[in-house]
């Protein structure tokens, strides 16, 4: 569970031994707390069942080796250290190790979202919201959790139905027992006896596919030459390329909650910056575009993803830390992602440990309703 390095600042000559290690730990933990720059005084109270026999001397040396390494830094003259991103950087890839969650946070996730799969049936986007605010609330940061992608995802049942001004209602059933509704217009005429049967078609030829999957097909079908003038794959063709539309330009629903909590985080006191973050967190293509950069990246699927500071691509991200995963919806392709966003100050192992566990948490209650018949 435990991230790679991305992009990390620390001279790769130059690696803090234990008592630097134990140093960096303090000075961590303690601002995390406090918010407030660390001394050498406090870091020895941190270090005392270690650090008896280190003298206030040498403890001011490890912190001015830590200083020169890029770890923590001085805000003023006269003050004590305070991580850097690439402290925090350091100390998730070497010093947090496999973060387990804590019986607290166990039970309020399981308090929470349910005990059983009924919490996923016919509503799988309630569920999602719960999480959102679940995360939000474990975090007191911001919590956000992207669907997968309806384009992915195996196709259970459709059905069309004929509107006025030759419109048509689109009722697409993907696994598990999600519902999505959309009203398309063609080019081209379609009476109801014709939607039916083309629903007919695609239900009993491509159940358990994805519609990017049927669209292919279909293709590959109308290009052989005995497909060519079949009246059923082009309706069905037409049908199925009204129904992606919109559904593969990384557009995805975005569950955000908690972001009023950042209003509360001293990190933010610069008014520019928060509207910034503001804006970044309710355009949900943006979102959507950043949540899709930590998929891309060299990790195997499930692993908790640790984004620091200017690791960020966005600039509005880089004073913020977020903590990801990925989650897979059943057997499908379908993949969606879930995590907090907040100040580099952040419980790195707390909420690594919460966000791997939501999100195994969610697969297995969305497998579970698999089974489940539509409402």
């Amino acid at each position: 569970m435990a991230p790679r390095n991305i992009d990390s600042q620390v001279s790769s000559e130059w690696m803090p031994d234990a008592r630097g290690q134990a140093v960096l730990s303090a000075i961590i933990k303690e601002h995390l707390i406090s918010g407030e720059p660390v001394g050498s005084r406090m870091v020895s109270e941190r270090c005392a069942d270690r650090a008896g026999s280190w003298s206030a001397a040498t403890i001011r040396n490890v912190m001015a080796e830590l200083e020169e390494a890029g770890l923590v830094e001085q805000p003023h003259t006269s003050a004590g250290r305070i991580p850097t991103g690439e402290g925090y950087r350091f100390y998730v890839d070497h010093m947090v190790g496999n973060a387990r969650l804590s019986r607290i946070d166990m039970a309020a996730i399981e308090r929470t979202l349910g005990p059983g799969p009924q919490e996923a049936s016919g509503a799988p986007n309630q569920l999602m919201e719960r999480i959102s605010h679940l995360l939000s609330e474990l975090s007191e940061n911001v919590g956000i959790v992207v669907a997968p992608p309806f384009a992915d995802n195996r196709l259970q049942h459709v059905e069309f139905v004929h509107l006025a001004d030759d419109r048509i209602l689109v009722v697409l059933v993907f696994s598990p027992n999600i519902i999505q509704n959309k009203v398309i217009r063609l080019d081209e005429r379609l009476t109801q006896e014709e939607l039916e049967q083309t629903a007919r078609y695609i239900n009993t030829e491509w159940h358990g596919k994805s519609l990017l999957t049927i669209r292919g097909e279909i293709l590959r079908m109308m290009r052989e030459e005995k497909a060519l003038y079949d009246r059923l794959l082009h309706n069905a063709m037409l049908l199925c390329e009204g129904s992606l539309e919109g559904e593969e330009s990384g557009t995805a629903d975005v569950y955000v909650d908690g972001a009023s909590n950042i209003l509360t985080k001293p990190e933010f006191a610069n008014i520019e910056r928060l509207h910034e973050l503001f804006r970044t967190l309710e355009e949900k293509s943006r979102l959507v575009m950043i949540l899709n950069e930590c998929i891309k990246r060299e990790f195997a699927f499930g692993d908790v993803q640790v984004i620091i500071g200017r690791e960020h691509i966005a600039p509005s991200m880089q004073n913020c830390a977020l903590i990801t995963s990925s989650y897979r919806i059943g057997a499908g392709l379908a993949v969606g992602t879930l995590g907090v966003v907040g100040p580099m100050r952040i419980e790195y192992a707390r909420m690594m440990a919460v966000v791997n566990y939501v999100a195994r948490f969610l697969e297995r209650r969305m497998c579970e309703g698999e089974s489940l018949p539509p409402e």
